[in-house]
């Protein structure tokens, strides 16, 4: 009989809309150059690394989009799947699905599924802000909380 379990992971998001190695691009623009960028949609397959700096170890990928879904306030929706290529975990998949209130300091997003060891994943994950570049690039921790077998 499988048990399940709870894996904690610390996890670094490099989100770079900037520069020729862009991880983070815009595919639909802002509707009339609007703020909070209302309308826009960013396609993403940016890194995940255990430390905070992009040069850290490397253990994934964030692989998905965000867009921009607030008229007044900066509120994305996220989807994404954080694949592992490292690790234990390499291979393995779970996917974050839900609404990122950008200006808290902290947002929760519920984990809603996962491949190989993280199948019948459920969960969430907590993202705070780490850094901002005046360039736009982001660098988000998440700690994730995943509940399988």
């Amino acid at each position: 009989m499988l048990r399940e379990k709870v894996s904690h992971f610390k996890l670094y998001w490099h989100d770079l809309v900037s520069g020729s190695n862009a991880t983070s691009i815009t595919v639909i623009k802002a509707v009339n150059n609007t703020t909070p960028y209302f309308g826009m949609i960013n396609i993403i397959d940016n890194p995940l690394t255990v430390g905070p700096n992009l040069s850290s170890k490397t253990v994934g990928k964030a692989q998905g989009l965000y867009a921009s879904t607030g008229q007044k306030d900066v509120e994305i929706l996220m989807v994404m799947n954080f694949a592992f290529t490292d690790g234990k975990y390499n291979g393995s998949t779970f996917t974050v699905l839900g609404r990122n209130n950008v200006p808290a300091k902290v947002r929760e997003m519920p984990i809603i599924g996962g491949s190989g060891l993280f199948r019948f994943a459920r969960g969430y994950v907590l993202a705070t802000t780490y850094e901002l570049s005046n360039t736009g690039d982001a660098n988000i921790e998440y700690n994730a909380y995943v509940i399988h077998y």
